[in-house]
């Protein structure tokens, strides 16, 4: 499978398009993951992360040459606004842990963060064929765990008060969706046609050179 399949130069959606990040986007790393609001659904430490974290992490994690990561912008104004990666890609088992943080808060609930995680499970699934994708959330992150309910994925174990909190020990909670639940979920959303007939339905995600 080429490079250009395995890691897509675009995904456009009907509000979000995921590219490619380019070095300049680290001022928006910089200006999210110093955030505290950010950094409470994102990070295992307390806190938010400090400059050098933030650079070394975008550097290695972001554009580097073995990272899987995709800016999620908004389509009709081109506003950077999150970013989406897998991590772990597993070609033999067929599977990849999923990450995603919409780190304008401004953008926060208007369903761009699950439009971008659809993009990025239809390339999954549909393009590189894998069997599996996982993700872990925190037990208090509510908002996440409904979106990635609304997305397919199931939740299959938590680690116990693993995570320490607003003054309390909250679980991590791990989810998963395989190639046959996303399949079947494509399915039950596939508009039927005038006469009853379900429409022919392409991948939900286009790839753009």
């Amino acid at each position: 499978m080429g490079s250009e399949t395995w890691f897509p130069t675009r995904l456009v959606g009907e509000r979000v398009t995921l590219r490619r990040h380019v070095p300049t986007n680290i001022d928006a790393f910089r200006r999210w993951y110093a955030d505290p609001a950010v950094a409470r659904l994102t990070r295992y430490q307390d806190g938010p992360m400090r400059p050098l974290e933030i650079e070394r992490f975008f550097m290695s994690r972001v554009v580097g040459p073995d990272s899987l990561a995709l800016a999620i912008h908004l389509r009709e104004t081109g506003r950077l606004i999150g970013t989406c990666a897998f991590s772990q890609m597993d070609g033999d088992n067929g599977s990849a842990l999923y990450h995603i943080t919409i780190g304008e808060t401004d953008a926060w609930g208007h369903g761009y963060g699950t439009e971008a995680t659809r993009l990025m499970l239809g390339h999954a699934f549909d393009t590189l064929h894998l069997h599996r994708v996982a993700l872990s959330v925190f037990e208090f992150n509510e908002r996440a765990i409904r979106a990635y309910r609304r997305c397919g994925f199931r939740v299959e174990g938590r680690a116990r008060e693993a995570i320490w909190r607003d003054s309390r020990r909250w679980d991590e909670i791990t989810m998963s969706i395989l190639a046959h639940e996303w399949a079947a979920l494509r399915v039950a959303e596939r508009p039927a046609d005038r006469a009853g007939t379900p429409a022919r339905v392409g991948s939900p995600a286009t790839m753009v050179d």
